[in-house]
């Protein structure tokens, strides 16, 4: 980046990062003027559009890899701070990751424990189905991907870590309130499931393989937490697709129950980051492959 001035692409970044021109002239402590300016010039520099001045402000491919790159700057950057900091200043370096939020229920915390007490790490979880999570990485939104996706983008490296199981679970009570005489199509456009958001169609493309019922069909909440899913399940109020990870006690002790046990569903899934791993990044990798290769089925 010799022949770039970091004022300029700061300035990007902001944009992006803020959503907004004027939230991003604050968070410079400059104008919305001098906001656009900055950009302008950067734009004129490598002789292409770096944003799309849409509402959101989006970047253009060729403004993605250079967040991408500088972002990864940034990092290498604060690693080397304590060399050239005097003892006595702390300096926390930002991770921002995009991870499914099943993830983040389960396995992702322990795994990466060890270093967050070895070294002083700022997480940023960017919580997204794993399906869409490398669309963040690629936008160079964030350093790391958990993602079902095995290819990775230009200028990334992929692990396999291995694959989870989703159960389709509910409560004895829900059971027997709703499915008295077993499952069927017709029952269950009568019960209540659990969605994450309103991408989410994991639950709803097992309806579909397996009894024909297409979208919005069934009653469904929008909960937004892994958490929720269990607790609706235990509540006794609706059933839906679980990591068997975050179940297994109440499936050992009846509080649950898997209505299908004869078909679960499964996803496997890939660690994606850039190529050029700062070191914390690297450490970051070694603790998320090896914990998830213990942790998931293979």
């Amino acid at each position: 980046m010799n022949n770039l001035d970091y004022r300029l692409i700061a300035a990007l970044d902001a944009v992006i990062t803020k959503r907004s021109f004027e939230r991003a002239a604050d968070q410079l402590c400059i104008t919305q003027s001098a906001v656009s300016q900055r950009i302008r010039q950067l734009e004129k520099q490598l002789g292409q559009p770096l944003l799309v001045r849409s509402q959101p402000p989006q970047p253009t491919s060729t403004g993605q890899r250079l967040l991408a790159l500088y972002r990864r700057v940034q990092l290498l950057e604060q690693e080397a701070m304590p060399e050239l900091q005097s003892d006595t200043e702390t300096h926390f370096l930002p991770l921002a990751l995009a991870v499914n939020a099943d993830t983040v229920a389960t396995w992702l915390i322990p795994a990466l424990t060890p270093i967050l007490k070895e070294q002083l790490i700022e997480l940023d979880f960017r919580i997204a189905d794993e399906s869409r999570t490398l669309d963040m990485l690629r936008k160079g939104e964030v350093l790391g991907a958990v993602s079902t996706e095995p290819s990775p983008v230009t200028g990334c490296i992929a692990d396999r870590l291995g694959r989870i199981e989703y159960v389709c679970a509910a409560s004895p009570e829900f059971v027997e309130r709703y499915f008295p005489d077993g499952i069927d199509r017709e029952s269950l456009m009568k019960a209540p499931s659990t969605a994450f958001d309103h991408f989410d169609d994991m639950h709803q493309r097992y309806l579909e393989m397996h009894f024909d019922l297409p979208p919005g069909e069934v009653p469904c909440h929008i909960v937004g937490t892994s958490e929720a899913f269990v607790n609706l399940a235990k509540a006794g109020v609706s059933y839906g697709m679980i990591p068997d990870l975050m179940i297994r006690d109440e499936l050992a002790s009846g509080e649950l129950v898997e209505l299908l046990p004869e078909i679960r569903h499964n996803r496997i899934l890939f660690w994606h980051r850039w190529a050029l791993e700062s070191d914390t990044m690297k450490k970051v990798s070694t603790h998320l492959i090896d914990y998830a290769r213990q942790q998931l089925l293979p």
